[in-house]
């Protein structure tokens, strides 16, 4: 396993981030114990959830089989770097949800009963809140720290202007602000090229992308649709006719370089420098085993050049568009 600092911590975390969001809702719990057991051993230390993961189990309910696994002992809880998430209302009574500073302060300690821990490693805000002034979320924050419930903050789905301020008024307060980010990135999304990246290494923030195979599209979709062995839902089928001759044009190019479509998508994020981890979230123990081959996968400036050629990405703004 390769390991990298977070951001501009010295927090070292794997290559490949451990995403939760299938544990309850699509993988049964034995089934996430084995998966989360086969990571560690892989040497996969960097575990991601958020407190509204469960799906019809109920929201909160992939923390808590987090949590159960860590109660089996074994020193799971100390040898895994532990990120969850709020931001989303966890009921339907007002300051349920966002980043007030009440709703911070009640979702903690929530997610730590859940996770039975007593600290996380990474608390992230799920989105940006654009009601809450920012010396409220940090005041309430440093309190978090001050209390040894988290050790760093991150966010998910920010501008790159929302994480120029938030780390701006973080200064202010001689606070560290954000280390991560986790960003919509893949093949077929690359707009944070354009601001979120730039923004994130100029403030020493890790990228962590989510969804980095596109919803199953860059896993070798065309291929899989002939092949009649995997069944899309009816927004994913229209995005695969939508972009159908790029993505015949990408397989093509992994059968030529001796890869599987998807590893070849993660190892191109690998190769991306502002990217620390991409988020994997594999529904089964197989899974898992197939997304750590894209650790060894080495891209060529030349192969870089043709995935681009396929799939055009973005110059960093304002040279994208303007001179």
């Amino acid at each position: 396993m390769e390991y990298t600092h977070l951001g501009r911590t010295g927090l070292s975390v794997s290559r490949l981030c451990l995403g939760t969001m299938n544990f309850g809702p699509q993988t049964d719990e034995p089934t996430s114990r084995a998966i989360m057991d086969e990571a560690l051993a892989q040497g996969i230390n960097f575990f991601d959830s958020a407190n509204v993961y469960g799906g019809e189990a109920g929201r909160g309910r992939t923390e808590e089989i987090i949590g159960d696994w860590f109660a089996t002992g074994g020193n799971r809880r100390e040898r895994t770097v532990l990120a969850t998430k709020l931001y989303g209302a966890t009921g339907d009574w007002p300051n349920e949800g966002k980043l007030s500073a009440l709703n911070i302060r009640r979702a903690i300690d929530a997610s730590l009963r859940r996770l039975r821990t007593d600290y996380v490693d990474l608390y992230q805000f799920h989105h940006v809140d654009r009601d809450t002034p920012w010396d409220e979320i940090w005041q309430a924050c440093e309190t978090l720290v001050t209390q040894g419930k988290v050790l760093y903050f991150g966010s998910s789905n920010f501008a790159g202007w929302h994480l120029a301020v938030a780390q701006a008024e973080a200064a202010k307060r001689h606070f560290l602000g954000l280390v991560a980010e986790q960003s919509h990135y893949n093949l077929l999304t690359r707009h944070v090229e354009l601001e979120v990246l730039p923004s994130a290494q100029a403030h020493g923030i890790g990228v962590i992308p989510w969804s980095p195979l596109g919803s199953g599209l860059l896993g070798g979709a065309v291929r899989k649709q002939r092949e009649g062995s995997r069944r899309y839902s009816e927004r994913a089928a229209a995005s695969l006719e939508k972009h159908r001759e790029q993505l015949g044009a990408y397989e093509d190019l992994a059968d030529k370089l001796g890869h599987e479509p998807g590893d070849l998508a993660l190892a191109w994020l690998l190769h991306q420098p502002a990217v620390t981890a991409p988020i994997i979230g594999p529904r089964t123990s197989a899974q898992l085993d197939g997304a750590l081959k894209a650790l060894e996968i080495k891209l060529t400036a030349d192969d870089l050049a043709a995935i681009d050629e396929i799939f055009p990405g973005y110059r960093t703004a304002p040279e994208h568009y303007a001179w």
